[in-house]
């Protein structure tokens, strides 16, 4: 059983003392780029465009700690989440993990790293299959990294079903036999069993009612506490994501606008696009129509990502947006602290003229 042990558990004290120091990140993204090609059809050929999934995202996640990573469905989070696991190979760009680029390794170097990296997924029913039991779907990662005898895998995954809060006697069960929370139990005890280094939650929370949410973030939480792990969290809930994380990322359409400590960018957004977005969390305010009155409403649909707009690509949907906005690119400023957002017109700085009228309106 020794192979199979978990990683060494750091106290809570220096886990916060992680988050506190500068040191080699365990994973890092360096200007990743994904465009997807579209094709004309089958007659026709070739190429009518590409969809512009990701676009130069950066960023990088100390060990032990998390980055959120935020914003409108569509916005590039989830190819982010599988290019950074090699689950697809990026159009231009790095991954670099564990001090190691790993951007183009092929199918057999990868094969042992993905002991290290592991996803949670988004839907409790579909990423489990129906027709195996829970003991046969969680063992299969040590099955197939051929870890342990049957016996010790058995063992492991009794062990591990107890950790994440479910019964070991579910063993011999059927997905279809447990609630949407269990389910995710039972996904996120799959991606624990190789005791993995990293954990990319692909918005682990988002089809579960708000009360098996807190459940689930709790235990992923102390899970963290336990196996020393890092992640990477996918969300489109702010507030969910504010809870979990170390620090922030904000995408919008292929690109991070803002980067920032999770408590730093809930007191002091900068970028007009995380405003909009933190207007929309639930507050728990007696009088509606004061809630109603701070509320953000962006103008019309994101743009599409087979065009997306010249410069800042947030301008057709900003109420400060000026002509600099359609024409120049803002680049990643540090505003603070780590405060990092890509906006020509910062919301910590006076807004531009032709904003005041917008405003008051």
């Amino acid at each position: 059983m020794s192979r199979l042990a978990p990683a060494a558990s750091p106290a809570e004290p220096q886990r916060a003392a992680v988050r506190g120091t500068r040191q080699e990140p365990l994973l890092a993204a360096r200007d990743l780029v994904k465009h997807f090609p579209l094709a004309r059809g089958v007659f026709l050929g070739g190429e009518r465009g590409q969809v512009h999934a990701v676009d130069g995202v950066s960023f990088e996640i100390p060990r032990g700690g998390t980055l959120g990573l935020v914003g409108e469905s569509g916005c590039g989070k989830s190819t982010v989440a599988r290019l950074v696991t090699r689950l697809l190979e990026p159009t231009g760009g790095e991954v670099v993990y564990d001090g190691r680029d790993i951007t183009h390794w092929k199918s057999r170097a990868l094969r042992p790293l993905r002991r290290e990296i592991q996803l949670v997924f988004q839907d409790p029913y579909s990423s489990l299959n129906p027709r195996r039991t829970v003991g046969t779907i969680v063992g299969e990662p040590l099955r197939l990294q051929k870890i342990g005898t049957r016996s010790e895998r058995r063992t492991r995954v009794r062990e591990l079903l107890e950790v994440v809060g479910l019964n070991p006697e579910h063993y011999n069960r059927y997905p279809h036999e447990f609630s949407g929370g269990q389910r995710q139990r039972i996904g996120i005890a799959r991606a624990l069993i190789t005791t993995p280094k990293l954990v990319v939650a692909d918005e682990p929370v988002s089809a579960l009612d708000v009360s098996i949410q807190a459940q689930i973030l709790n235990l992923l939480a102390e899970l963290q506490g336990e196996f020393g792990l890092t992640y990477l969290f996918i969300a489109h809930d702010l507030n969910v994501v504010r809870h979990v994380s170390d620090r922030i990322a904000v995408m919008y359409l292929g690109k991070i606008v803002e980067l920032s400590p999770a408590d730093e960018l809930h007191a002091r957004p900068v970028h007009p696009y995380t405003e909009a977005l933190l207007s929309a969390v639930p507050t728990v305010e007696t009088d509606a129509r004061e809630r109603l009155r701070g509320r953000i409403v962006l103008r019309g649909d994101p743009p599409s990502a087979v065009a997306p707009p010249p410069a800042c690509r947030f301008h057709t949907r900003c109420r400060y947006a000026t002509e600099i906005c359609r024409t120049v690119e803002p680049p990643l400023v540090d505003h603070g602290g780590g405060h990092l957002a890509a906006c020509h017109h910062p919301l910590d700085a006076a807004p531009p003229p032709a904003a005041h009228a917008r405003r008051a309106a």
